[in-house]
């Protein structure tokens, strides 16, 4: 499948982001982080490493575990991406791009986190925070079997 190019950017555009997309699937993480620094689950697209990001002099990062960080504008606040740490992983804020006319709501992950005075009604694929990093845990036996 070939990636779609897009943009994404900050409330005050002091930070944009060219992504390469695969799809526009939106998923929503429910984990106690994502919920405090998003203000609710954050909704986000996967991207590739093809990742280029303009205003880095306004772009904060904050290490929020070992293998993963989370970008924001230190300027407007706007929440942007988590990544991985060697920056082979983005997921981008879905409300950040300017033009993600086809997504569609996929994944929620960490449903086990979700507090109960929310749901959505869309039909989806849930994981536990378990089953999710499960699935990392596994790729990695892969390549090093």
């Amino acid at each position: 499948m070939t990636a779609k190019r897009l943009q994404a950017r900050c409330l005050c555009g002091g930070v944009r982001i060219d992504a390469d997309l695969h799809n526009q699937d939106v998923g929503a993480c429910h984990c106690d982080i994502c919920r405090r620094w998003s203000s609710g689950p954050f909704m986000a697209v996967e991207a590739s490493e093809e990742v280029v990001i303009a205003g880095t002099d306004f772009l904060g990062i904050y290490e929020s575990s070992d293998w993963g960080e989370r970008g924001f504008c230190n300027r407007c606040g706007s929440t942007l991406f988590w990544r991985s740490k060697d920056a082979t992983h983005y997921a981008i804020s879905a409300a950040a791009f300017d033009d993600l006319t086809e997504a569609c709501f996929t994944q929620q992950i960490f449903v086990d986190s979700k507090p109960d005075w929310y749901d959505f009604a869309n039909d989806t694929k849930k994981m536990t925070g378990g089953e999710f990093l499960a699935q990392f845990a596994s790729q990695e036996d892969r390549s090093n079997g």
